[in-house]
């Protein structure tokens, strides 16, 4: 049988890249059949994107061939019965929303294919409510969350039928339960015998695919199963990957004590199979609370409707207070839609409140003088998509772009240099780049760094790892951790649960555009049934920390990381109760 998908000997180089610039793939050669299921790997910038658009012939190869079901995606004639076999949901939802009513893109494609009507309406609803998007379907798109426009993206490539569905970092927008969802859906297209291709960093979901493909800086390193992935420890460092958080969790616990060798690999089997604590006790201790503490930035009464007084009116923000604490760090967590960056983009002065007060640092918005330029200079913001509101074509000068405009060209290009450094991105061999050529995850960088040449007081950060591999998040959360330490104060929005864990003392729970409830970030995790009604999932070490207390094992309620989870095994003495 034919292969679905074939590349031949394919390298690729970005129009206008010089020679001495590395491809952006080289000499890749990777045939996948119908009917598998198959997680793309690698670092930000090893050509994963790239390479997923040679499968519908957005992009087409420098040198060699791509075939898709024997057809070369080369030849014009071609290229209609290729788009239509492979179907393609974008890193960036935006870049695939074509009308003005959610109803009307979802059909977009098929109208595109000569579909009957009928046909077409069919699909449409069948596709929205495969994505829980139906009552939206009469909206802009425009209005929606960065989750739900994923989700729309979805629909639309659904209700093409292809025989490939290829997912560009998919779940990257979408909160804990929406993740699941997805993968949910995969499962099932695969099970149906649908070719499914898809770019993650979460290596949770890679495990649940039959084969994982690895590319690193635009060569394949390696292609085999998730298991024999996950357990090459140095190819994994060497591709700047890890294995499952999980995975290490239990691996680490089960070399702490004899007791807890038995733990599966299964994380839920691990959790029903934790044994009674029968060592020498020791009094843990209870998960701080906020005390009261100079407030940084104070809400009360806080709404926002979009398009008031109009039948497309939608509420983002009802009847919101809180405050958030100077010198803790404060996350903002809650399901696709439930207002976290809308309020987020109320903290510089994007929006002002239409009715409500917000106080931030010394500006008070009621304020008729209220210094905006003075405030962003207090208050930086890193939106949710940063590459949209890119102004430049060349990385360096879009970092320049701000600090320029606020303190002239005195010292700017130290401040580019600085920033640049700090999110790891080399100065030298970006600052000419050109922004549109770099993978989401570079973008995201230079995003974070053009913030950073402000030198803010304040970082507000909008879901700030969504694209990021695991060393490129890590070492943002120890950059953020080491920017707390300057005096800078953080406010995060995330649907990440191990961003907030790692990094926030405080977060605030929203639903539906309210504020559930404000307060230490460990001491809300532990509300199981506070997590769930928020739509979200406890973090896996919050689960594992509390299943351990349940057996009597003494570890503390502000457990929120492994190592913390880790320490406080290794006080514990001693082996199992009886059974």
């Amino acid at each position: 049988m034919v292969p679905l998908i074939q590349f031949d000997h394919v390298t690729y180089r970005h129009p206008g890249s010089s020679e001495t610039t590395p491809p952006a793939l080289d000499d890749i050669t990777l045939t996948i059949n119908r009917g598998e299921w198959v997680a793309l790997l690698g670092a930000n910038g090893s050509g994963k994107t790239t390479l997923a658009r040679h499968c519908n012939a957005l992009f087409l190869p420098t040198k060699g061939k791509v075939l898709i079901d024997g057809k070369e995606t080369a030849s014009a004639k071609f290229l209609p019965q290729i788009r239509s076999q492979v179907g393609m949901v974008f890193q960036n939802p935006e870049d695939q929303m074509v009308a003005t009513l959610i109803q009307e893109d979802t059909a977009f494609g098929p109208e595109n294919l000569g579909i009957p009507s009928a046909e077409i309406r069919t699909r449409v609803n069948n596709s929205l409510d495969a994505v829980e998007m139906s009552k939206y379907a009469h909206r802009p798109p425009h209005l929606l969350s960065a989750g739900q426009m994923q989700r729309v993206a979805l629909a639309g490539v659904l209700a093409m039928q292809p025989e490939c569905i290829i997912f560009d970092e998919s779940t990257a927008m979408l909160d804990p339960r929406g993740r699941q969802e997805v993968m949910d859906q995969m499962r099932q297209l695969h099970e149906k015998g649908i070719t499914v291709l898809f770019i993650t960093h979460f290596m949770e979901e890679a495990a649940r695919a039959d084969r994982a493909v690895v590319l690193s800086q635009g060569s394949l390193c390696f292609d085999g199963s998730p298991a024999d992935l996950f357990a090459d420890i140095p190819l994994l460092t060497q591709c700047g990957l890890e294995q499952p958080l999980t995975l290490q969790l239990l691996n680490a616990i089960r070399k702490l004590n004899p007791a807890l060798a038995h733990l599966s690999d299964n994380f839920e089997q691990a959790v029903r199979d934790i044994p009674l604590f029968a060592g020498k006790f020791y009094m843990p201790e209870s998960a701080k609370r906020s005390n009261g503490a100079e407030a940084l930035v104070s809400i009360e009464h806080l709404n926002h409707t979009y398009l008031p007084g109009t039948p497309l009116a939608q509420t983002a923000l009802e009847d919101v207070s809180l405050t958030v604490t100077a010198g803790k760090a404060h996350g903002f967590v809650g399901a696709t839609g439930s207002g976290k960056s809308t309020l987020l983009q109320h903290l510089n002065g994007l929006y002002r409140p239409q009715s409500g007060t917000i106080r931030v640092g010394p500006y008070i918005f009621s304020e008729d003088a209220l210094d905006v330029k003075a405030l962003r200079r207090f208050a930086g913001l890193v939106f949710q998509n940063p590459e949209i509101y890119f102004f430049e074509q060349y990385v360096g000068d879009e970092i320049a772009y701000g600090p320029k405009l606020l303190y002239g060209r005195d010292g700017l290009k130290e401040r580019v240099k600085n920033a640049m450094t700090l999110v790891g991105l080399d100065f030298e061999t970006f600052k000419d780049r050109i922004t549109f050529t770099l993978s989401g995850g570079e973008k995201r960088k230079v995003a974070l760094a053009a913030t950073l040449a402000i030198q803010p007081r304040l970082l507000i950060l909008d879901e700030p790892t969504a694209g990021l591999d695991p060393v490129s998040r890590h070492k943002l959360h120890a950059t953020l951790k080491s920017f707390r330490a300057s005096g800078i104060d953080l406010i995060l929005s995330s649907h990440s649960m191990g961003d907030i864990t790692q990094l926030t003392q405080n977060m605030t729970i929203m639903s539906g555009g309210r504020s559930l409830q404000t307060g230490n970030t460990a001491v809300l995790f532990n509300d199981a049934d506070l997590i769930n009604k928020a739509s979200l999932g406890q973090p896996a070490v919050v689960r594992l920390s509390s299943a351990f207390r349940a057996k009597g094992w003494p570890v503390p309620v502000s457990t929120m990381t492994n190592g913390q989870l880790l320490a406080a095994l290794r006080k514990c003495s001693g082996g199992l109760a009886h059974e």
